[in-house]
């Protein structure tokens, strides 16, 4: 039994994941986006919320943009703390098993050839932000698919902190996503711009990106 299953194993509640990842799937397809508020199996959105709390301060950095060599620090833009996952936590490797699952779940039905997943844990404390911006750019990344979780429990309206996804440069409205305690949410990289707003408590999540295969100057981007 994997690591994953044997957290998932606790409810039963969540042995169908595929009628999840049917609907993340169709609603990619109709429209690009998918909000499904505390959708997360239950146990594996306890776990990582537990994770994350049991974690050092020390263990987070402060976020930045860009890859490489471009990458910088600019607290105009963003100023959340981050911690990737790399799986040797009971919690980071369960999480890491169900995005594989989505990602051969989204494959098979919607063919967009991912390749790889990354994601980080983000801590964005009272009044840290992240200014609107694409998680990637047409024909310069890889990045095909944003995956969202929220870890927050109890989350009130006057906390503040929502995402907001605009449908295009020319929305200035958008759709504000509450950051409920297991709430998901994914979207098409290149196409929609997005924001995180402040919040007036610490406020959890984990991002996440689906990638293709590329090579950028000579380098396989992701590596294998």
């Amino acid at each position: 039994m994997s690591t994953a299953k044997s957290i998932l194993s606790l409810d039963d509640s969540h042995t169908l994941d595929d009628t999840l990842f049917a609907r993340i799937a169709r609603e990619i397809e109709e429209r690009g986006y998918s909000i499904c508020p505390t959708a997360l199996p239950e146990p594996l959105a306890r776990a990582l919320y537990q994770h994350g709390q049991s974690m050092k301060k020390q263990e987070f950095t402060s976020a930045g943009i860009g890859r490489g060599e471009d990458f910088v620090k600019s607290d105009f833009v963003r100023t959340d703390q981050i911690c990737w996952i790399t799986g040797e936590s009971t919690a980071g490797a369960s999480w890491l098993d169900w995005a594989g699952g989505l990602q051969r779940f989204l494959n098979r039905r919607l063919f967009l050839g991912l390749f790889s997943f990354e994601s980080h844990f983000a801590h964005y404390a009272p009044g840290t932000y992240y200014k609107r911006h694409y998680d990637a750019f047409r024909g310069e990344a890889n990045r095909v698919l944003s995956l969202v979780v929220y870890l927050n429990p109890g989350w009130q309206p006057d906390d503040g902190g929502e995402l907001v996804l605009y449908r295009d440069d020319r929305d200035d409205h958008g759709t504000r996503v509450v950051p409920l305690m297991g709430t998901v949410v994914a979207f098409l990289s290149e196409e929609f711009p997005h924001e995180v707003l402040p919040a007036q408590r610490d406020r959890y999540s984990i991002a996440g990106w689906f990638r293709v295969n590329t090579s950028v100057n000579n380098r396989l981007d992701p590596p294998r």
